[in-house]
């Protein structure tokens, strides 16, 4: 039996959904990704699986148990492993030819500039709690023109949120510049989730602990945002079908079987955002 790799056989079923001329656009797209963690790994695999040929992959973590319940490459096989080595070795088993360049050391000021070359879109896998480096990847591709997007696991669902040259910027819609790093951690989940679905059923609120970088997590949101990620990187790729760009969000939430589409003008300055804001911190400080 033949084994060998043949890109337009192993990317045929997207057809139909693409067209030909299409695929081969989505062939030549580069996209970055900063994190190969719970949701940056599953994007990776399926932006490989939709047919992209170049990644930037980034990430200076290696696989823990911890990571079991979420994280596409953890495994037993893969414990103490880097993430970033692991994930690409699966991408390229999904497609060989791929051609993706590995950010071992992780992303910072010093490599934003190559991590970002070249690039076609950002696709946001940053752990919640990096702050100041996600503002800073934002902000790079503000000033280069790159369409950013983040999709966030919350509870058992997503919410997405897409910053375009054309949209209104991620530190004007977050308004994190001066705050105490609690406050930006607050204020970039609210920012992310306007309609807040998941809060109604966190079971243990001990569980969310800002100070030790903790939260939990569920494998169902990860899938999700995969797939609302890919679903918006092959419209902004392809320049097809309309975008949802902040400050409009949209927010899935799976265990309450509800969709709601967001708008909050001024971002986290809208009166009703702050409203928001208050009860959250009552929320999670009591």
């Amino acid at each position: 039996m033949n084994h060998s790799f043949d890109y337009s056989s192993a990317f045929s079923r997207n057809l139909g959904w693409v067209t030909e001329q299409e695929q081969l656009t989505l062939k030549n797209k580069r996209i970055a990704i900063a994190g190969m963690g719970g949701v940056g790994g599953t994007h990776l695999l399926t932006l490989t699986r939709l047919g992209i040929g170049h990644f930037n992959i980034s990430d200076m973590d290696i696989y823990e148990q911890a990571n079991f319940n979420r994280q596409a490459g953890a495994s037993m096989n893969t414990v103490g492993r880097p993430k970033v080595d692991v994930m690409a070795k699966m991408a390229m088993d999904i497609n060989p030819e791929i051609g993706i360049n590995l950010f071992d050391d992780g992303i910072n000021s010093s490599n934003l500039d190559s991590f970002l070359d070249g690039v076609d879109l950002y696709v946001d896998g940053l752990d919640f709690f990096a702050v100041e480096i996600r503002r800073q990847v934002f902000a790079a591709c503000e000033k280069k023109g790159i369409p950013a997007i983040t999709a966030a696991p919350l509870g058992m669902g997503t919410a997405l949120l897409c910053f375009t040259p054309d949209s209104m910027t991620f530190e004007k819609y977050f308004r994190l510049e001066g705050q105490q790093k609690k406050e930006q951690l607050l204020r970039f989940l609210v920012g992310l989730s306007p309609a807040m679905l998941q809060m109604s059923y966190l079971a243990d609120n001990s569980r969310v602990d800002f100070k030790a970088q903790k939260g939990p997590s569920t494998p169902m949101a990860c899938d999700l945002c995969a797939g609302v990620a890919a679903t918006n990187a092959l419209k902004i790729l392809l320049d097809r079908g309309a975008i949802v760009s902040a400050p409009r969000g949209l927010h899935f939430d799976a265990y309450r079987n509800k969709l709601k589409k967001t708008w909050r003008p001024g971002g986290n300055n809208n009166p009703f955002q702050k409203l928001i804001l208050l009860a959250a911190r009552k929320k999670l400080s009591g």
